[in-house]
């Protein structure tokens, strides 16, 4: 009987580990889209809402990433390096687009509070 548990409960994990996959696959989808859409239009002046995107479009990948891969540094360090990338890319290589040091910034501090998020979470559950 504690074979079938023990099995069960493989299955279970498997099936979850493969369901957060599955969400950050459409994360990190809607992360790239944002990013590199090659034109963007505003209406009206641009606002410092803005900055306020910004580091949940980092935040959320983060914390759904190490979810998934259960690697928080792999994934801190990937989302790090890809803050200053993209606005590099947005400025130099997507006509349409402008990079912005203050984005990467935005950027970058959603990369913090993701790791903020998950160290919290991983935390709460070990109580």
């Amino acid at each position: 009987m504690a074979r079938a548990q023990q099995v069960d409960l493989s299955q279970a994990a498997g099936r979850h580990h493969r369901a957060w996959g599955g969400v950050f696959a459409v994360v990190l989808a809607v992360h790239l889209a944002a990013l590199y859409w090659p034109r963007v239009t505003v209406q009206g002046p641009v606002s410092w809402t803005d900055k306020s995107v910004h580091p949940r479009l980092f935040r959320v990948p983060v914390v759904v990433g190490a979810l998934w891969s259960r690697r928080l540094g792999l994934v801190a360090v990937d989302f790090t390096l890809h803050a200053p990338l993209s606005e590099l890319i947005q400025h130099f290589l997507l006509p349409h687009r402008s990079g912005d040091p203050w984005d990467a910034a935005a950027d970058l501090l959603g990369v913090l509070l993701g790791i903020l998020v998950v160290n919290w979470a991983w935390a709460l559950s070990r109580r």
